[in-house]
């Protein structure tokens, strides 16, 4: 796979710019240490995703979710477990999005 670096803002597709968006957003919450801790990913889910997944309001739920997201269990997410997280949201709320060719 052959990887463009810093490519111009003016030249990258939507979907690119969608993909540096979700890379910033993550290091937005991790800071330096490139990694999530479940407080973190809490309030990135909180202030990031709320339109699609609503806020955690249980310990138990945020538990569950961190716990499967963890796949390495260092206790923390880092960008491929992170990634997971926003294909399975994406994944279920394609629906929502499919254009009707009927105008139903």
């Amino acid at each position: 796979m052959l990887l463009q670096m810093k490519p111009s803002k003016k030249s990258m597709s939507e979907l690119e710019n969608g993909m540096v968006n979700i890379i910033r957003v993550f290091h937005k919450y991790t800071g330096h240490k490139c990694k999530l801790r479940k407080a973190e990913l809490k309030s990135l889910i909180d202030n990031e995703m709320s339109h699609f997944i609503m806020k955690i309001q249980e310990s138990e739920t945020l538990d569950e979710l961190f716990a499967d997201l963890d796949q390495n269990g260092d206790l923390e997410i880092d960008f491929k477990e992170f990634i997971t997280l926003i294909a399975m949201v994406t994944s279920a709320c394609h629906e929502l999005f499919i254009p009707n060719p009927h105008g139903i």
